[in-house]
């Protein structure tokens, strides 16, 4: 009798998931951009 189970590859359920924290990391990059620009423009607009 054999007990032994092969563990399925762990390729296929992952993937969703790492595209979603791929999406979160560039979706977060784009806001830290946009912040920083909007810093600088305000800076800017008072220092005018």
């Amino acid at each position: 009798m054999t007990t032994h189970h092969t563990s399925k590859p762990a390729a296929g359920p992952t993937q969703p998931i790492e595209r979603a924290v791929m999406a979160g990391l560039v979706l977060a990059v784009i806001a830290a951009l946009a912040w920083i620009g909007g810093m600088l423009y305000t800076v800017t607009g008072w220092s005018s």
